[in-house]
């Protein structure tokens, strides 16, 4: 039977727009990846314009 090796923690990757984290094994020992998003664009409050 082939052994299967320890499962090693793959450190956050970062990128411009989002990052990657590792999530816990399964009990199959599937790992999988979260995806965080970062903001893409800015959101600013409203103001009322001047009057004339």
């Amino acid at each position: 039977m082939s052994e299967q090796k320890p499962i090693t923690h793959v450190p956050d990757g970062q990128t411009r727009f989002y990052t990657t984290r590792q999530k816990p094994p399964t009990e199959k020992g599937f790992v999988g990846y979260e995806i965080i998003w970062k903001p893409l664009q800015k959101v600013a409050e409203y103001q009322t314009p001047k009057k004339p």
